[in-house]
């Protein structure tokens, strides 16, 4: 073989062996950096856009598509622990000309952290009012939508401001008693009884109970490599003390059933998704929601637990793309009668 075409191979074998080296060792030895690269290449792909608000001192960060148009835009808010790329999964299935917006709620990602703010569900609600305004995302109503403690944020919100609520979806929310104690609730009482209320599950600190906690949120068992885990409990354990302290305040009476204690002043169309195998929230709270507000809609997923975000992304997309027609449809006969 000629010594230059060898040369040729050579390099070209050396160029496509550093990111193949880059990667192994990300994954092996940087595991949390991967998991950014990988959300930052998705928010990418799928054409989101990260940017700042900021309100008085208190700085938001949200990610966004699309521009506000004749259909609603749809403001995001997710669920504790979490944070605007979980999103990512339904953006993929909803269309392009609609306008997304998922902020990072108080105290997480992107947003401010302050030891002064009052991360109660009714202050956590007045917050993303901020954020509404700041961006002027009230400037015609919008559909909201929110998971477990963001579906509790998003239904006191939409009682609270229902002037900037056209409809409301809820997916798996806090904030509703239960007369059946699903396997979290049991799990939070034998910790309190032990006196071990630091171990919450949804706050893990090693591979193992990040394999838990999957477990515990999931219907679908995923198959996370040990890796993953490692990398998926890194990112979080810079954070655990916030975490701790809010999960503290959003479990005490002053929040624990907010959305109970507002649900009868939603006046907005309300969507409820829940999944059937939930182990978090109870799959009851759905029937106390369906006959407390009007117009109320309910779907049950088979074969899904609480993150039905990740679990049934496309079938949740698609539900609340309905649920909109639906409601399009509507105003529209109202106009024509």
């Amino acid at each position: 073989m000629d010594l230059d075409v060898l040369n040729m191979f050579v390099i070209a074998g050396g160029t496509l062996a550093i990111p193949i080296l880059a990667f192994v060792a990300s994954f092996l030895l940087w595991p949390s950096a991967l998991i950014r690269i990988y959300y930052w290449y998705w928010r990418r792909a799928l054409g989101m856009q990260v940017r700042y608000a900021n309100y008085d001192d208190y700085q938001f960060c949200y990610s966004y598509r699309g521009r506000p148009g004749y259909r609603p835009s749809i403001l995001m808010l997710h669920g504790f622990s979490a944070h605007k790329d979980m999103w990512l999964s339904i953006v993929k299935f909803l269309p392009k000309n609609l306008h997304l917006v998922c902020v990072d709620m108080p105290g997480h990602e992107g947003t401010t952290r302050s030891a002064l703010d009052d991360y109660s569900i009714s202050g956590q609600a007045k917050r993303i009012h901020q954020f509404v305004e700041c961006i002027k995302l009230n400037r015609r109503p919008f559909h909201l939508v929110g998971t477990s403690m963001g579906g509790n944020v998003a239904g006191v919100y939409a009682a609270q401001y229902p002037e900037d609520v056209c409809s409301l979806t809820l997916i798996c929310p806090a904030g509703l008693p239960s007369t059946t104690d699903s396997k979290f609730v049991k799990q939070l009482r034998e910790l309190q009884e032990s006196e071990r209320i630091d171990r919450i599950p949804l706050i893990p600190s090693t591979p193992e109970e990040m394999a838990d906690m999957l477990k515990l949120c999931s219907y679908v068992r995923f198959k996370v490599p040990q890796q993953i885990l490692q990398g998926l409990v890194d990112v979080r354990i810079p954070h655990n003390d916030f975490y701790r302290k809010l999960f503290l305040e959003i479990v005490d009476e002053k929040s624990r059933h907010s959305l109970h204690e507002n649900m009868s002043k939603i006046k907005a169309p309300t969507q409820v998704i829940w999944g059937k195998q939930d182990q978090v929230l109870d799959v009851s709270g759905a029937s106390i929601l369906a006959n407390a507000i009007p117009n109320c809609h309910v779907y049950i997923l088979e074969n899904c637990g609480h993150s039905v975000v990740v679990e049934r992304p496309r079938k949740t997309a698609n539900l609340i793309l309905e649920f909109l027609t639906l409601l399009h449809s509507m105003d529209n006969n109202k106009k024509q009668a």
